[in-house]
């Protein structure tokens, strides 16, 4: 079994439209980084994809497969530590065994 806090293959991940935090790979948009996400079936708002937490209809922040390297559950509340992890930084991409551009 995984530990809680452990960055996760992103085909394991759970498309039920439970929150889940991600790390977005780098792209020419900006460095990698960790996002509060969930899945989302297609709707009259976008295809579906993973959505980021903070979009509303109108304003809606997908992210395709290839953008987003590795998934971990939500963390537990801890009032001692209250930051998010840092974003997946291994070596090799078959480390996750994910896919990229």
């Amino acid at each position: 079994m995984e530990e809680p806090g452990s960055w996760r293959q992103m085909r394991t991940a759970p498309k039920d439209g439970s929150r889940i935090l991600v790390t977005i790979r780098p792209s020419e948009q900006g460095p990698g980084a960790v996002d509060l996400v969930y899945w989302s079936n297609a709707d009259r708002f976008g295809g579906e994809a993973w959505r980021s937490s903070d979009s509303v209809p109108g304003r809606v922040v997908e992210y395709a497969e290839p953008e987003v390297k590795c998934w971990m559950p939500m963390p537990q509340a801890n009032i001692d530590q209250m930051t998010f992890p840092s974003a997946w930084e291994g070596k090799g991409e078959e480390e996750l065994d994910g896919s990229g551009i």
